[in-house]
């Protein structure tokens, strides 16, 4: 099993137009998954760079009808596109959960990241109606999120890369994965949050994660198709590298 790239982008940015050519490069340069962000005007748990893409994607697409024509418009440029679509619970709200649901569902949407969650009422509602939704969990494993992780029924995002203290006997980020298959966990792990070079995409195929987030760093490359190309060939061959 090969880890699978996922690009990220938010859809609208810079303009509708451009956010469709920036899927259009990532696939084109052997990006295997697309990971698409729902416009939000407070994007608080992302870093500057991507949350700056949110709010102006939010200005270029102002409700969530916009928001499903455009996603719609991409999934019809990429017949059969594996998509994930992230989107932070206040912008689920302020859509209407129904709203969100029944777009989502036209649009043939199943796998969400739920993000900045006020409690767990928006997530049961999407997995009660069929959606896949997944949780995030940091470095340090900590048990509240390894039970969300093991109630949700999507994917677990993991993060990739410790930004203090760590379980111990989990200090690799391979131990950190063998330790939540160990807890029972049998959902797909997908490792992401500071990953930029190949060194980065190695790791996460030698931990057997089965797939690597790539956020800002690739999307930083999106405004010379030259780099963009050879930045992707180096992600793969670091990830083909690794039997």
């Amino acid at each position: 099993m090969k880890t699978k790239l996922i690009g990220y982008f938010s859809i609208g940015y810079p303009t509708v137009e451009e956010s469709m050519e920036i899927a259009d490069s990532y696939l084109r340069n052997g990006i295997d998954m697309i990971e698409v962000g729902y416009p939000t005007q407070d994007p608080y748990l992302d870093n500057e760079y991507i949350g700056n893409t949110l709010r102006r994607a939010g200005q270029n697409l102002k409700d969530n009808d916009a928001v499903f024509d455009a996603v719609d418009r991409l999934l019809q440029l990429h017949e059969g596109l594996p998509m994930i679509l992230l989107a932070y619970d206040d912008s689920i709200r302020a859509a209407g959960v129904e709203n969100f649901m029944n777009r989502a569902k036209k649009s043939g949407i199943s796998d969400v990241i739920l993000v900045g969650e006020r409690d767990e009422s928006t997530k049961n509602t999407l997995i009660q109606n069929g959606f896949r939704i997944s949780c995030y969990v940091t470095y340090p494993l900590p048990e509240e999120e390894i039970r969300l992780a093991k109630n949700s029924n999507g994917f677990v995002y993991l993060q990739a890369k410790p930004d203090g203290e760590v379980r111990p006997g989990c200090e690799t980020l391979g131990q950190c994965v063998k330790y939540l298959r160990n807890r029972g966990i049998e959902s797909p792990i997908y490792a992401g949050v500071g990953i930029s070079t190949p060194d980065d995409v190695k790791m996460v195929a030698q931990a057997k994660a089965e797939g690597v987030f790539i956020g800002s760093a690739l999307l930083k490359q999106t405004q010379d198709a030259e780099k963009l190309s050879a930045y992707v060939q180096g992600l793969r061959e670091a990830r083909d590298s690794v039997t």
